[in-house]
């Protein structure tokens, strides 16, 4: 099969009713010539078509990490690489798929939740694109609610967006701390309560209806969804 044949082969596999299964049969292709077209997803204009790209990258590089851990790594930088000002890029994805992969891998997590962390970090990486924002925040709820211990060190730079004026970036923040939230932010996710902004939630490989106020309620009551 050739490069642009296994392209529309994965792109028919993204789009199935029947995800779950689509998720195994892309993970029977090779991880190392999988990658390359599920990076070109994550561009994908259509918005079921670009989470299940970020989903199945999470699967297809956690797998290609049990049996080449290099190959892994060199997939991970290249999502730094493309969040660098250097690349001349945007980096569409490239931070949901990295919380995907993350939370899904521990090896992966050890070595680079630091640095998907630094995205939302003023003093960090930080990614000034509010839609690039919208991506870190959810990459680092991803691995927040896999992994809380691992994300603990966000805590501190998650409160910022609580009052943002995107409800995505207020929701999300708030999603994002609730299984690392302290008392300090406890009032400031009570004060989100009545905040019945809508906005939508992809979580376990669904996107979901909701409210800042109803993601504040379930953050305060400890109710971990993971994504």
């Amino acid at each position: 099969m050739g490069n642009r044949e296994r392209k529309a082969r994965i792109g028919q596999l993204l789009d199935q009713d029947n995800f779950e299964n689509a998720l195994e049969t892309i993970l029977e292709i090779p991880g190392r010539q999988a990658v390359n077209p599920l990076f070109s997803f994550l561009y994908s204009g259509e918005e079921k078509i670009r989470w299940r790209a970020v989903t199945a990258m999470g699967a297809v590089v956690g797998h290609l990490a049990d049996t080449a851990m290099e190959s892994a790594r060199v997939v991970m930088r290249r999502f730094m690489w493309n969040l660098n000002d250097e690349s001349g890029g945007i980096g569409w994805g490239s931070p949901e798929a990295m919380g995907e992969i993350t939370a899904g891998h521990a090896g992966l997590a050890d070595e680079f939740a630091c640095i998907l962390i630094s995205y939302i970090d003023p003093h960090g990486n930080f990614l000034e694109h509010e839609l690039l924002q919208r991506g870190s925040l959810w990459g680092v709820g991803r691995l927040a609610h896999a992994r809380p211990l691992l994300a603990m060190p966000a805590a501190p730079f998650l409160t910022a967006f609580f009052d943002a004026t995107d409800p995505y970036l207020r929701g999300t923040a708030i999603w994002a701390a609730g299984p690392i939230f302290d008392g300090s932010m406890r009032r400031l996710i009570k004060a989100r309560l009545s905040d019945e902004a809508p906005l939508r939630l992809y979580r376990q490989m669904r996107m979901t209806e909701t409210t800042v106020a109803g993601l504040a309620s379930a953050a305060l009551a400890g109710i971990r969804v993971d994504a």
